[in-house]
């Protein structure tokens, strides 16, 4: 390039009289208004469009920021910048500043999701592992913060590098609320809905912290290992399930596995036993039914009665200020065993006042443990 075309694109630039930005791409937050030497003529005029804010950064400084209009850069227009430059009476063509061009529209449809899974702590799984996902929107609402706190000197930001940054504090403060929420782990899933909003409130002062307006948040998917599903799903079937019931469909199943099994006399055997325990079972849920059955030789024989089955005792208790049950005291003590209760929960069953710990209760103070026995006595 010989010396007179250098001249004449210094002076080019120099003389812009237009300051404005076009945008044709899709994923551009932030623009810088390239010139040569950042060289601005006097009463130049500047055009920001819909959707756009103008920030003017002199030598690192935040100026003049300016939302959608037409307008001539003079002293009456840059108030900011006339006090940083110590304009007190006008200045000279051309001024130096940078102009940045911020896209202030709807970003939708964001990606958002745990790399990796996290650990919560659950009163009757223990400490469980999960993952989700899901998608937000965001805006720039404070183009001059944005440009300060996170843009910096970058030319050219696009949408990929703040979401960037966005992600790692979604995903931080998700799993900072997810924590402090100590729901049961069942219920994550069926309470994305909650939990978004609630996670949306919480992050919305780290995003005003730098300029961005988080305009939604959902939680799509939250997701656990297989075999923490099967025991949910195998804890909330029994909590429902009548326990007789269910002794009687497992020793169903114990004999057909033992019917198909070919292992010879000690399949055949098992077989006859627990054919022996589900004919016993069955007999007495026919009883309970009113259905009668004929006698075997042997039973029409004994002409004596047996004595009435003893009424087993049902407890209710609480679990999250929620009643469960009833269920039998051997349930009971599986609960306490596995730290679904504990020695305070409440309980009841029938003919007591009212609800008591379960430490309070006489017959079950053995699930506590420390009781001993008394000494044998002397021969």
């Amino acid at each position: 390039m010989n010396l007179f075309e250098e001249i004449k694109k210094k002076l080019s630039h120099e003389f812009i009289d237009i300051v404005e930005w076009l945008d044709n791409t899709e994923d551009t937050i932030v623009h810088r208004f390239e010139r040569y030497q950042n060289e601005i003529k006097n009463g130049a005029k500047l055009i920001v469009r819909e959707g756009q804010t103008a920030v003017f950064v002199s030598e690192g400084q935040l100026a003049d920021v300016f939302t959608p209009g037409t307008y001539t850069l003079d002293t009456k227009n840059l108030p900011i910048l006339t006090t940083l430059k110590g304009w007190k009476y006008g200045f000279n063509s051309p001024f130096k500043a940078e102009v940045y061009f911020v896209n202030t529209h709807l970003f939708t449809d964001e990606k958002w999701g745990t790399k990796n899974p996290f650990m919560l702590s659950d009163e009757r799984f223990g400490l469980v592992e999960i993952r989700a996902f899901g998608t937000y929107s965001f805006r720039i609402k404070d183009a001059g913060k944005f440009v300060v706190d996170v843009v910096g000197t970058d030319g050219h930001f696009t949408n990929y590098e703040v979401n960037e940054h966005l992600k790692s504090l979604i995903v931080t403060r998700f799993t900072d609320t997810v924590g402090e929420a100590n729901l049961p782990i069942e219920l994550y899933a069926a309470n994305t809905t909650e939990l978004s909003e609630t996670c949306q409130e919480v992050m919305q002062p780290e995003f005003d912290r730098v300029g961005i307006e988080l305009e939604r948040f959902y939680i799509e998917n939250v997701s656990m290992p297989e075999e923490l599903k099967k025991e949910i799903f195998e804890y909330s079937r029994l909590d429902k399930l009548d326990m007789t019931k269910l002794a009687q469909f497992k020793a169903a199943k114990a004999m057909e596995l033992a019917a198909k099994n070919e292992g010879g006399t000690a399949g055949a055997g098992m077989g006859m036993g627990m054919g022996f325990v589900l004919a016993q079972q069955m007999g007495g849920l026919m009883g309970q039914t009113g259905v009668q059955q004929p006698l075997t030789q042997h039973a029409q024989q004994n002409t004596m009665a047996p004595p009435p089955i003893p009424t087993q005792v049902m407890y209710h208790y609480a679990v999250n200020k929620q009643q469960m049950g009833p269920v039998s005291i051997d349930r009971l003590k599986e609960l306490f065993a596995s730290r679904t209760i504990n020695k305070d929960s409440l309980v009841w069953k029938q003919g007591m006042a009212n609800w008591a710990s379960l430490k309070d209760v006489e017959e079950l103070k053995a699930f506590l443990g420390g009781n001993t026995p008394p000494p044998l006595p002397s021969v």
